[in-house]
């Protein structure tokens, strides 16, 4: 398929912050008829949004970096092929691409990545690493005293494809670990090293807590003030998942004040974070740009699977549709 002048087909890939999209994969494979255009920056307008993609027949988007809700679709005629990285995407209307004749296709995706950084941030933020840094640069020697994990216990909200293998090295450290899920059973949970409690009784009983659900209607602003209060001055929290999920007015209340011992964050209610958002100025914080699911391989494998994704398309056999 060509971009319905004759001329080559145009794939716009968007949000290619590090540069790398054209780098992980090999798009010259998808012949000379194919013209691909990167854009590393993140647009929020829709105005500008659609303006920047008249034309493209063919939109790579990472992630949920651009959303494209129905009044967006609606304003791309050209737009015949969307390619999201992930099986899964809460920020694309599929209904309305259907309805609008869009096709929508996914590609694989590494979940080590994301459960590495987990771990990165857990044992950042316990241990001040980044107050360390500053510290030992400033000739300041030994002035924090870190927590250990071994004999802690780690609550994992959602025990699903990644909380599971967060759980398994919290047991390898020599921690407990609670968990949680709407659908989790006890069964389920000590199948998998771990012990099933309720929602808040996670939050008393933890000494860090890691989130691992997708964002939802029923599990925006799930953590509040009241399960911050529980988790208490020594208890941490971490979220490598959605920023919503956390409300983000009582997390800032919360660290401010000492209710908690500290967040480590590396997703948030606005993205890409603006240098003003309350949480830049917060203390007992550590921060990362939205980065767990982000890694060399990672993208090798999620561009290069768009690469095959719109091959088949253009060959009349799409793969992977999820409308």
């Amino acid at each position: 398929m060509d971009s319905g002048d004759g001329g080559p087909c145009g794939i716009a890939i968007l949000d290619d912050y590090q540069n790398v999209a054209l780098a992980s994969a090999d798009w010259t494979s998808l012949g000379e008829d194919v013209a691909v255009q990167t854009f590393s920056d993140h647009l929020h307008d829709r105005e500008h949004i659609a303006e920047r993609l008249r034309g493209f027949p063919v939109v790579v988007a990472m992630r949920e970096r651009t959303p494209f809700p129905r009044e967006l679709l609606a304003r791309l005629p050209d737009l015949r092929l969307l390619v999201t990285t992930g099986m899964k995407n809460a920020s694309i209307d599929l209904r309305a691409a259907a309805d609008l004749g869009i096709t929508v296709c996914g590609t694989e995706l590494v979940a080590s990545s994301t459960v590495e950084l987990t771990w990165a941030l857990i044992l950042a933020v316990i241990r001040d690493i980044p107050g360390e840094d500053s510290r030992t640069r400033a000739g300041l020697w030994q002035q924090h005293l870190p927590r250990s994990l071994e004999g802690s216990t780690l609550g994992v909200v959602g025990l699903g494809r990644l909380g599971r293998r967060v759980g398994a090295i919290a047991n390898a450290f020599g921690m407990g670990v609670l968990a949680w899920s709407r659908h989790l059973t006890a069964e389920l949970a000590t199948e998998h090293g771990a012990r099933y409690t309720d929602f808040d009784e996670l939050f008393d009983r933890s000494d860090i807590v890691t989130v691992h659900i997708p964002l939802s209607e029923s599990s925006r602003g799930l953590i509040g003030a009241r399960q911050l209060q529980l988790l208490g001055p020594d208890g941490f929290l971490v979220n490598t998942s959605r920023g919503p999920i956390v409300q983000l007015a009582a997390l800032v209340d919360a660290l401010k004040s000492g209710t908690i011992a500290g967040a480590a964050l590396d997703a948030f209610d606005a993205e890409p974070l603006p240098a003003d958002h309350p949480l830049c100025h917060t203390p007992r914080t550590v921060l990362s740009p939205h980065v767990g699911f982000v890694s060399r391989r990672s993208y090798q494998v999620a561009y290069g699977a768009a690469v095959d994704d719109v091959r088949a398309w253009l060959d009349g056999t799409p793969i992977r549709v999820l409308n």
